[in-house]
């Protein structure tokens, strides 16, 4: 299966290394609108076709995914542009900027009978099913509530800044953090309140989301654009707790008991950088002659961004395209 990469930053880089180590599928083209960059690209990954435009590319019919790697203002018009050309597409985390072009995405996919999948790795993670086997277990009793965070120094990346590019710590950080949650707890949400700092730019530099759900369970969630934090999301029960090492990435998962038993450590299976997982789900979708991936499904995509929505909504973010 012929995979192609629509743009060449730094995410499409991690994708191609990734992909080159992969046997389901073959590394068949890059696009990017500079031809010294896209040429570059390809000569680095070994790729045999660049293109000096999204356009060309996409016209290209022997691509079978189409991988969307451009910042989260452009998802939309690109996603759009793939499925108008016929082509299966795995799109990057923000899906898109709101809902409302989430939906619209979506719908065009259905439409097309294409697959369309939202690429947030941590769903398709092998380290999710272990998370979900140690709670259903009982190990450590009755969950009520969890915290998880995540922050990088990267408020000095230019695609985070302006608000035309809807940058934010939200969009780029703080949806892991609700995609961890959401593992965990689902989305029967009773109410969420959120604060955030603004950016002399005019987006969210951190944020701090409390999440209540309707069972009375919470999740305390943070994200920021201005500090590298510990990342860990930990998970409490009646008889003891989860942590998690990284919820970017998961690679360490360990178990505290309230009694004097000796905490349990579970192993994440080696994997070559964690991208593989969702391109794996993508090809196998489309082998099944699917949508969507049963690992991140549309409902799930949209509710996370229903969630985005509403925390925007509350520390009043309005992105210039909306």
């Amino acid at each position: 299966m012929k995979l192609a990469i629509l743009g060449a930053g730094h995410i499409a880089k991690s994708m191609a290394k990734t992909v080159l180590k992969m046997k389901e599928v073959e590394l068949y083209a890059i696009a990017s609108r500079n031809k010294e960059r896209s040429e570059n690209f390809a000569k680095e990954f070994n790729i045999p076709n660049s293109f000096d435009s999204y356009e060309k590319m996409l016209s290209d019919p022997k691509i079978d995914l189409v991988y969307i790697a451009v910042p989260h203002s452009h998802h939309y018009k690109w996603t759009i542009e793939a499925l108008n050309h016929g082509k299966n597409v795995l799109c990057e985390k923000a899906f898109a900027v709101n809902e409302k072009q989430a939906s619209e995405m979506i719908a065009l996919a259905k439409e097309k009978n294409l697959l369309l999948a939202e690429a947030i790795w941590t769903r398709y993670m092998p380290s999710r099913k272990i998370i979900e086997n140690i709670i259903q277990s009982g190990e450590i009793g009755e969950v009520f509530t969890l915290s998880a965070n995540l922050g990088y120094i990267i408020d000095d990346k230019e695609r985070l800044i302006p608000p035309e590019l809807a940058g934010r710590a939200l969009l780029d950080v703080g949806i892991y953090t609700l995609n961890f949650a959401s593992m965990i707890f689902g989305d029967k949400i009773k109410r969420i309140a959120a604060s955030c700092v603004m950016t002399e730019s005019g987006v969210d530099g951190q944020d701090s989301i409390m999440i209540q759900y309707n069972n009375n369970s919470m999740a305390s969630l943070f994200c920021s654009m201005y500090t590298r934090t510990d990342r860990r999301g930990i998970i409490y029960g009646r008889k003891g707790f989860i942590e998690i090492d990284n919820i970017n990435n998961p690679l360490k998962i360990k178990v505290v008991y309230n009694s004097r038993r000796l905490p349990k450590y579970y192993k994440v299976p080696h994997q070559i950088s964690g991208y593989e997982y969702q391109v794996r789900s993508c090809v196998n979708a489309i082998n099944e002659h699917k949508t969507e991936c049963p690992e991140m499904p549309h409902e799930e995509t949209l509710e996370m961004m229903r969630q985005m929505d509403e925390i925007r909504k509350q520390i009043g973010l309005i992105y210039p395209c909306e």
